[in-house]
């Protein structure tokens, strides 16, 4: 039996040996109780006990621990309590099950030295950010490896006054001195905040989402970079990626980065944008040759003219708005690591072309997502065919198909199936 890790929990999480783990299995074995003799749920080895609290969800593991005292020892044992997740909820406001303020109060007082997994999942009031700050600033006596903050609705963390959460994320970033995870997006976080950070942890910290922070500035995030040499994951809004900060990551003294994830979003119709040179994104690629660059665009069809000018090594490419066939165009002659492309809406002009010359030059592309669009199913077909069964992902909408004189709807199926090597329809809605 095999237990899915949370986002937060480590692999170790203080799971039984495999011995332990064998008598387990052996203890559930009807043809094995034989070799158990003197074994029952009464005396189980606390090993055991422990490791069959840890599948349990948390109400049922604390009705269990009302069954004796053994038992109720176990429920407070720290290897429990390394991970968890307030999940904090206005019942006026939301459909979602809230962590009991009793059992977040007996947290704070018995086990907050326990934690080090840690996520705050928060509806859209400000009630429920304002709480989970409460939290964190009470996480005085814990040394915390990662920290999630999420808002499963409108970024409620953005509502609250900046200096109360300023200060309780400083509570945490002063108190975890090995915090390696941090992901803070759609936070009031700022430069000053940033630098206590690396202050206590630039020797651990290995992934920092933080998309969506506006009170962060280029400088804060090149501090970031500057001094976290071990940083393999990273997220943020273009309007922070900078020539410096790519140097940065580039650097000798720097681990290879893994994923940098970029959001290019537009908040007002004609904003402009920054460019970056190539000569940086070179560098980038010297330094980590193996890294993701992932870019999502939400961006207005006139804001497009920085953007694929010259080669850019992403390898991940989601367009959220309706792009152009220019631009569609100009992916296809700048972007040759790119693996995943995502178009959710283009408009009426076919993408024949575009869609071939992608396959021409992105040798390595492995998925595809389209959504409001048109493709001809010919080129459709010549596509697939120029790809082959190096195709993953496949993911077409049967409205973006255009029947022509070589082949009708009907047909598609079976064609692209057979240049694929495995059975494919079209999508019914969008599956990204």
């Amino acid at each position: 039996m095999k237990r899915g890790l949370q986002e937060n929990e480590p692999e170790d999480g203080g799971g039984p040996s495999g011995e332990g783990e064998r008598t387990l299995k052996r203890l559930c074995d009807p043809m094995s109780q034989g070799d158990l003799e003197g074994i029952s749920w009464e005396n189980l080895p606390q090993e055991i006990l422990l490791h069959i609290f840890q599948y349990l969800p948390l109400l049922d593991r604390a009705f269990a621990s009302q069954v004796c005292r053994r038992w109720n020892l176990t429920f407070h044992m720290p290897e429990l309590w390394r991970c968890f997740e307030f999940e904090l909820n206005q019942p006026a406001s939301s459909y979602l099950k809230a962590t009991h303020p009793d059992l977040i109060k007996q947290i704070i007082k018995k086990h907050s030295n326990h934690l080090q997994y840690v996520s705050f999942k928060v509806d859209s009031s400000r009630e429920s950010a304002e709480a989970a700050c409460d939290i964190l600033s009470q996480l005085v006596n814990c040394s915390l490896k990662t920290l999630g903050l999420i808002s499963t609705a409108r970024p409620s963390f953005m509502e609250m006054p900046r200096s109360h959460f300023i200060s309780a994320l400083t509570v945490v970033f002063i108190n975890s001195k090995s915090l390696s995870s941090l992901r803070i997006d759609d936070t009031p976080v700022d430069d000053p905040s940033l630098k206590v950070l690396v202050a206590n942890n630039s020797d651990t910290l290995k992934l920092l989402k933080m998309s969506s922070c506006p009170h962060v500035s280029p400088a804060g995030i090149l501090c970031v970079a500057d001094q976290c040499h071990g940083l393999r994951e990273l997220a943020l809004n273009y309007h922070l990626l900078s020539d410096e900060l790519l140097i940065a990551l580039s650097s000798e003294k720097h681990v290879h980065l893994e994923h940098l994830r970029i959001d290019v979003v537009s908040e007002n119709p004609g904003q402009q944008f920054h460019t970056i040179k190539r000569s940086s994104w070179d560098a980038m690629v010297l330094h980590s040759p193996k890294f993701n660059l992932v870019m999502y665009f939400f961006l207005y069809e006139e804001e497009f003219s920085p953007f694929f000018q010259d080669e850019i090594p992403v390898t991940h490419l989601y367009f959220g708005r309706s792009v152009s066939k220019d631009v569609l165009g100009r992916v296809g002659l700048t972007c040759p690591r790119l693996v995943e492309l995502v178009v959710c809406a283009n408009g009426l002009r076919p993408l024949d072309e575009e869609l071939i010359r992608i396959a021409q030059r992105c040798t390595q592309l492995s998925a595809i997502g389209l959504g409001e669009c048109e493709v001809s199913c010919s080129a459709f077909v010549e596509f697939v065919k120029m790809c082959g069964n190096r195709l993953k992902q496949l993911s077409i909408m049967e409205e973006v198909l255009v029947p022509d004189s070589r082949y009708e709807l009907d047909d598609i199926h079976w064609e692209v199936s057979k240049h694929l090597g495995r059975v494919w329809f079209p999508d019914m809605m969008p599956t990204w």
